[in-house]
């Protein structure tokens, strides 16, 4: 009896099919959608995509085809789903995440991901991993990985959007908000639309109405040219809303590449040409006026020597994130520890392109002694499934947008699922900040 119970289970977490669809992302573009059926559960997925890339990111499919959606249709990695993956993954058990993972990356063959695409490899893998989960009767987090209790993320809010997210001058990528102060994750998501609403008042009274615009992450984009202007302009809405440095702190994400000249070895910022040596004392003269808790991508992705300069002078107090740097690839994460280039990473799930490769990636970094920050893309979808992941694997930080706009609230109204699911088995990651 107890064995035809078992085996009746474990036969409800089969795969039964895999199917996919082309569905519309935060910015407008086509990304991949992916059903994963079993006789227990549905668990179905959607990829996001970044509009700032690392150069060494796996690769999405798209058609090339102007006639549709400019080029950037997704049908071709629709059809790799469903002709080349789906039949493979079929009669699988949903809970063989790993077995599952490793034959479509046997199944692409390449490098990067670039035949069957890295979009549609992940939209499977992730709904792999829902569709067990819901099978299995666990929340996905708790299915990701079993604990008694869970540490909360800290959310990184993006508030004012430059760079390569918005259409202004500001070469800095992202201007942020984190609330470390705050005593519980609630609490912090409060902290953070409490400064976003003071920021648009302050935007408004100092640069019009046309300042409070937001960008792909939900940002203001005001027209601004210098990186103090947007600081002291969020300083300065945190102490607005009532708090204290200690209690929000701000961060910035370079994006560094996006304003590199490999040309003339040269950063383009404030109407300067800087040296690795010039950026580096910019830098540090931000984090002393500002107290910037963060700065992600301070140098373009292959300056390993130039972030390894940079965490010895600054490492104590400031986390040195590194996201183009390794693009959540375990042997670039490696090479990093090795030289001790940062002392956090920054975790994207389309940058490897499967659940296991992630996983794997942060599990290195933690060992490493890293702050950990799963991130979302610019184009977004409202799938949360990093919220999720983030709990999962008590990562320090939580990077989803700023406290506005569909795709981004999915993430930030997840997690206070989730902490409500967790009642007193949930802390916070802020505390250790604070």
């Amino acid at each position: 009896m107890g064995r035809q119970k078992v085996t009746s289970r474990s036969a409800s977490l089969v795969v039964l099919g895999v199917s996919a669809r082309e569905v519309i992302d935060s910015r407008g573009n086509p990304t991949v959608e992916v059903d994963v059926r079993t006789r227990a559960a549905l668990g179905r997925a959607s990829v996001p995509s970044g509009a700032s890339k690392g150069a060494n990111e796996a690769v999405e499919v798209r058609d090339g085809d102007r006639k549709r959606f400019h080029g950037k249709g997704v049908l071709k990695a629709v059809k790799n789903v469903n002709e080349v993956i789906a039949p493979r993954v079929k009669g699988l058990k949903s809970t063989e995440q790993e077995r599952i993972d490793r034959m479509m990356i046997e199944l692409d063959g390449t490098r990067n991901k670039s035949r069957l695409g890295a979009n549609a490899i992940l939209a499977v893998s992730m709904a792999v991993a829902r569709a067990a989960a819901a099978g299995s009767g666990r929340s996905l987090f708790r299915y990701l990985n079993s604990r008694q209790s869970y540490k909360m993320p800290v959310p990184m809010m993006n508030v004012i959007n430059g760079g390569e997210h918005a259409g202004n001058k500001l070469a800095i990528q992202e201007f942020l908000i984190e609330p470390v102060g705050a005593s519980r994750f609630s609490e912090a998501v409060r902290f953070g639309a409490e400064v976003y609403h003071s920021l648009k008042s302050v935007l408004e009274d100092r640069y019009g109405r046309s300042s409070i615009n937001v960008g792909d992450e939900g940002g203001f984009a005001p027209p601004m040219k210098k990186t103090r202007d947007a600081l002291r302009a969020v300083s300065d809405a945190v102490r607005d809303a009532g708090y204290s440095e200690g209690e929000v702190a701000l961060g910035i994400d370079a994006a560094s590449s996006t304003f590199y000249s490999e040309k003339n070895n040269r950063y383009a910022v404030d109407g300067e040409e800087m040296t690795a040596e010039r950026l580096e004392d910019f830098y540090c003269e931000l984090a002393d006026e500002f107290g910037l808790l963060t700065i992600e991508d301070p140098f373009h992705e292959n300056a390993l020597d130039d972030f390894g300069r940079f965490v010895k002078r600054v490492g104590r107090s400031v986390r040195v994130i590194g996201d183009d740097l390794y693009v959540t690839d375990v042997r670039r994460i490696r090479a990093g520890i090795e030289r001790s280039a940062t002392n956090a990473v920054l975790i994207k799930l389309n940058q490897v392109g499967t659940v296991t490769e992630t996983i794997s990636a942060i599990k290195l970094s933690k060992r490493a002694g890293w702050d950990v920050v799963v991130s979302h893309r610019s184009g977004e979808t409202e799938d949360n499934f990093i919220s999720h992941l983030a709990t999962a694997f008590e990562a320090s930080f939580i990077k989803a947008g700023a406290p506005a706009r569909g795709e981004r609230t999915a993430k930030y109204n997840e997690l206070l699922r989730i902490e409500e699911e967790l009642g007193t088995r949930a802390s916070y990651a802020g505390q250790r900040f604070g």
